[in-house]
């Protein structure tokens, strides 16, 4: 186990040069110790600069299973690892198995277009169920895309409500006016 916790914490012996070599050591001692029946796949975004590591294998259930949780434990635990060894890098870390990242993005994509619509025809706030950063920050940019809407988060700690509610009309003018005071700004 010392030797597992030093590949994450560092140790005097030789580790593994860069991000992608740091990501892979760690994960490749992650799956022998559970023995997981797994492979890996790396790709780089260019844009982002992002490193994306992409699982397949018989053991893809259990890695999706309960929402991904296992997925998204190994992916704090890589980026946290990461963080300690390199703390100057600025790329961020993605795990993902079959696509499950966008499919679960779709469907909360889906849920809060079904909210956008009851708060737009009852001209009501309404409320999406507390929810993580990652998946708060998907809707939020989805509905912030349709000016007749706004959305912000509600709550305390890491998992926090969704309110989603209409803009009055003398709003989006306030809004369209602040647009075009910046325009002519420039």
């Amino acid at each position: 186990m010392a030797g597992f916790l030093g590949k994450i914490f560092g140790s005097k012996k030789k580790t593994p040069e860069g991000l992608e070599g740091i990501v892979e050591a760690l994960l490749m001692e992650a799956m022998k110790l559970s023995r997981l029946d797994l492979t890996m796949s790396f790709s780089r975004d260019p844009d982002t600069n992002d490193l994306n590591v992409d699982f397949t294998g018989d053991d893809e259930e259990m890695l999706l299973s309960k929402e991904g949780q296992l997925l998204d434990a190994l992916q704090l635990f890589v980026r946290r690892a990461v963080q300690h060894q390199l703390p100057d890098e600025r790329g961020n870390i993605n795990l993902d198995c079959a696509d499950f990242r966008q499919q679960a993005n779709d469907a909360l994509i889906a849920l809060a277009e079904k909210l956008k619509g009851i708060a737009l025809s009852k001209g009501k706030s309404v409320y999406f169920r507390a929810l993580p950063p990652k998946d708060r920050k998907v809707i939020h940019q989805y509905l912030a895309e349709d000016g007749r809407v706004k959305s912000r988060s509600i709550g305390d700690g890491h998992f926090k409500k969704i309110k989603i509610y209409p803009i009055k009309e003398n709003e989006a003018d306030m809004d369209r006016q602040e647009e075009r005071d910046e325009a002519f700004q420039r």
